[in-house]
């Protein structure tokens, strides 16, 4: 038979086999019933030469209306008539998959994951949420009304991974046809962010790009104020100069030579040497003489001077405890 899907009400497919079990040329045709002619299909799905179904654009298409198809397949000349049952396309719609999921913590132990859909009436459709954490071996899986789901307890030892998909409700058709699953979007402590896909992707940039690249345009300017700093500390604070290196010529090359060191000329130099002798005068110390003995030396008190005789002046000898009488 043929089967009609209506992807995201954007456009249609009706396909009624594969390459592998056909082997007739076929042609589609459809019309709605009480509205429009019999159309035949303008895109055909094409495998390695052979048709295997028909795509309709949007404006072929028509909600709420019942819609009918009629396969033609030709073979050695004979022409196959395949009709197929009455649909309804409301009925057929296939949502696309749910994006932009995010997580937020509304309390310590509470998450809250919200998404949006990119099909148009976000009012007609209903959603699966799945989830386990990497200590779970199955996945739990909840229907939601809405765009948004919160898990009331967690585990902050556990990474949890989610998914979610989309179907149209009861209220704006009837339909098994459930959207393929969403990207995932992991949170917890081995997680490498709490957000969405793009969110992680926004902290990788931050962190291997941006950051690099800002920490060394400050270490940049750190170095270039320094230098400037730098400048203006000498010009106010002027290094004191250290002589020493001044004198490294007089004590290496001229071993303390100053007149060498200064440039003094020879002749200059000669000029202040002494150009005469001195005898060298040599003074010994004799020994003193046992028999000679002053004659108050007996008697305790001097010997007293006659009147009209004049004293003999004493002198005083060079030589140790002598005197010199005439």
């Amino acid at each position: 038979g043929v089967e009609c899907v209506l992807f995201n009400e954007e456009y249609m497919t009706c396909t009624w086999g594969s390459r592998e079990t056909l082997t007739a040329n076929y042609s589609l045709y459809y019309w709605y019933e009480n509205r429009s002619p019999v159309v035949e299909c303008k895109h055909y799905l094409q495998d390695r030469g052979i048709s295997v179904g028909c795509r309709l654009n949007q404006s072929e298409i028509i909600q709420f209306q019942p819609f009918r198809v009629l396969v033609n397949a030709s073979l050695g000349g004979r022409t196959l008539e395949i009709p197929s049952e009455r649909m309804q396309l409301q009925d057929l719609v296939k949502p696309e998959a749910p994006v932009n999921l995010t997580i937020r913590n509304l309390s310590s132990n509470q998450l809250q994951l919200t998404w949006t859909s990119p099909y148009p009436k976000a009012q007609c459709l209903e959603h699966a949420v799945k989830y386990r954490s990497n200590k779970d071996t199955s996945w739990t899986e909840h229907q939601v009304k809405g765009d948004v789901f919160s898990l009331p307890s967690v585990d902050y030892e556990k990474y949890y991974t989610f998914y979610v998909r989309s179907k149209i409700n009861s209220y704006c058709g009837s339909t098994q046809l459930w959207s393929e699953w969403s990207v995932p979007v992991v949170w917890g402590s081995n997680s490498t962010s709490k957000g969405t896909a793009e969110e992680q992707l926004h902290w990788f940039w931050i962190h291997t790009v941006l950051i690099p690249i800002a920490s060394c345009l400050l270490l940049l300017v750190l170095v270039i104020l320094l230098v400037r700093v730098e400048r203006v500390w000498v010009i106010l604070m002027p290094r004191i100069p250290n002589p020493s290196k001044n004198f490294d010529e007089l004590f290496i090359t001229h071993n303390g030579n100053f007149q060498e060191w200064a440039g003094v000329p020879k002749d200059v130099v000669e000029s202040f040497k002494p150009n005469y002798s001195e005898k060298i005068c040599s003074v010994s110390e004799l020994p003193p003489k046992e028999s000679y003995e002053p004659l108050w030396e007996s008697s305790n008190h001097p010997p007293s001077v006659m009147p009209g005789a004049l004293a003999t002046p004493r002198e005083h000898s060079p030589y140790k405890n002598g005197y010199v009488g005439v």
